[in-house]
């Protein structure tokens, strides 16, 4: 989500809420604080990052790495490895390089909670008064409007920061690759369109 990794900073909160595809409007699959921010080039080089480049004849989870793009320097292009983002043939594919690096930020965090498939439901009251609709791409929130999510957020996570409660929602759907074409994923060469 580039329009969010451009207005993020140290410090803020990200929350990622389930939609009505996944059967999840009104749960939090994720919430973490930012703790760094660092570019592609960082995220690639750094060892601490490493195990977050996809495997694509690995296990599951060595699948779905995000750490997936590389240049030699500013004025290279972007290499893209092969991934859940590039054509089912390892390709690169344009239209998911052109916008995943239209900004060149990576936000991370060692102040999280992935909850995947075991998303709790965030109190509709909560979202109400904050003013949360549910729909796709990202909102921002005040910390003020934010308090009451923030403090059922430190409820619901207490004794298990930085940990991952299930997995990913599409887990089974792991090998499959994005086309950066709406919400359309490739799966066994086929476009499908995900409903």
């Amino acid at each position: 989500m580039p329009q969010l990794r451009s207005t993020a900073s140290v410090g803020d909160w990200v929350f990622g809420m389930g939609g009505s595809r996944l059967k999840a409007a009104g749960k939090c699959i994720y919430g973490m604080r930012i703790t760094k921010t660092m570019t592609f080039e960082q995220y690639w080089s750094d060892p601490a990052f490493s195990a977050k480049q996809p495997v694509r004849n690995g296990s599951r989870v060595m699948l779905l790495g995000d750490n997936i793009y590389s240049r030699d320097n500013e004025a290279s292009p972007w290499l893209q490895m092969d991934s859940h983002h590039s054509f089912p043939d390892g390709f690169p594919n344009p239209a998911n390089v052109t916008k995943d690096t239209s900004k060149n930020k990576v936000l991370t965090s060692n102040h999280f909670l992935y909850f995947g498939n075991g998303a709790p439901e965030v109190p509709s009251h909560i979202l109400t008064n904050m003013g949360y609709t549910n729909g796709r791409g990202h909102r921002v929130f005040s910390h003020i409007e934010a308090t009451s999510l923030l403090q059922w957020f430190n409820k619901v996570s207490e004794g298990r920061i930085n940990s991952v409660v299930g997995d990913p929602f599409d887990f089974r759907m792991s090998g499959a690759r994005y086309s950066g074409d709406g919400n359309k994923i490739y799966k066994d060469d086929v476009i499908e369109v995900d409903p």
